[in-house]
């Protein structure tokens, strides 16, 4: 990270997505919609705005190989490397969703979309259905989600969101998304769910969304309860010393508490945070202060000898910050899901992403749904 201080006294992170390129998708667009249905019960699935495939996972985990995913598509072509390195499709991800068109997916019976968050995220300026990002609405986003499923009239949608995107405009922004999956023929289940509910160690609220078909029986639906499984910080640590490169320096550390006394005095609840071991961490996110509301004190470094380049001095109070691997687990990540990209990108991408056992949970309730259909 680039231990910087914007103008404005906000600290800035270095890690800016980049929009992948859509002309090799479109010269492998037959490829799409091959697949094995002899399977019992088996499932198509697309994932939008797929991510590094956290929802993905989380529904694999639950539906085993029945579930097929027959599309994938991001716009950030740092995602993408990260999401093909760890799912071995034979096919390019789509891009642009927006360019996408409906008849060129092959049908699917559930729909994946954790729809981009920004535009509606406590942290951000929640600008909604208004938010522009280098060109793009994001908060319209949801309706390319719309527009594909009225076309292919999946059994099931399943959404992902901030906490935010409830209240947003006093709930009217949430109240369009619901109304419109209702006038494609949905009934239409949503709640707000905490990630330290089940079984990791972070204090992160997000609202889920799920969708069945009208002539599908959801009577039965219902989202998961805590699972009552408790972890701390302590448990997802790195089980050997990590690098001095995630160890802040005498420098840096004077300007983060210099940074939290003006928003203190001002007022405000702003600021770096030690995490204790035996707690949980905050809600870990891509921008602003993500990294530093999570640091902790891991006395285990003995080699104090910078590795990058600093001001000052490694601190010898042990305060670091948590690693990419560690933030893998925040979001209930296997350890065998790779990490091939730098630092900053995987900070980006787990932020951005999805607490897999939610996820999991949340999909388990689904499946017993659709066995439901098929007994």
């Amino acid at each position: 990270m680039d231990e910087s201080v914007r103008p404005d006294g906000e600290l800035e992170e270095h890690a800016v997505g980049e929009a992948a390129d859509d002309s090799q998708y479109e010269r492998f667009l037959p490829l799409f919609g091959e697949g094995d249905d002899s399977a019992p019960g088996a499932l198509r699935a697309v994932d939008l705005f797929a991510g590094i495939g956290g929802i993905r996972l989380g529904f694999e985990q639950a539906f085993g190989k029945r579930l097929r995913t027959v599309l994938s598509c991001e716009w950030d072509a740092a995602a993408q490397k990260t999401y093909q390195a760890n799912f071995q499709d034979d096919r390019p991800i789509a891009g642009d969703i927006t360019k996408l068109g409906a008849e060129e997916v092959p049908p699917f019976d559930i729909c994946l979309a954790g729809f981009p968050c920004q535009a509606f995220s406590l942290a951000g300026r929640r600008m909604g259905f208004d938010d522009d990002y280098k060109g793009m609405s994001r908060g319209t986003l949801f309706f390319e989600v719309a527009r594909l499923c009225e076309h292919h009239r999946p059994k099931v949608i399943f959404c992902e969101n901030v906490k935010g995107l409830t209240i947003h405009d006093h709930g009217r922004t949430f109240e369009v998304i619901k109304g419109r999956l209702r006038q494609l023929g949905y009934r239409v289940h949503a709640q707000v769910l905490n990630s330290k509910d089940f079984g990791v160690p972070q204090n992160r609220e997000r609202v889920y969304i799920v969708a069945f078909r009208e002539d599908v029986d959801d009577s039965g639906f219902r989202f998961p309860a805590p699972t009552g499984r408790k972890a701390c910080l302590r448990d997802i640590l790195e089980e050997r010393p990590v690098s001095a490169k995630y160890y802040l320096s005498t420098q840096y550390l004077a300007t983060l508490k210099a940074h939290r006394a003006r928003h203190e005095a001002a007022g405000h609840g702003f600021g770096y945070e030690i995490r204790p071991l035996d707690g949980i961490a905050g809600a870990i996110v891509c921008g602003g202060m993500g990294r530093e509301r999570n640091l902790i004190v891991d006395p285990r470094l003995t080699d104090f000898t910078p590795v990058t380049r600093i001001k000052g001095e490694i601190n010898r109070d042990g305060i670091r910050r948590l690693t990419p691997r560690e933030w893998a687990r925040l979001q209930g990540f296997p350890d065998s899901f790779e990490l091939i990209l730098a630092d900053a990108s995987l900070y980006k991408q787990f932020g951005n992403s999805v607490t897999v056992p939610v996820i999991k949970a949340i999909a388990e309730q689904i499946k017993e749904v659709l066995d439901g259909q098929d007994a």
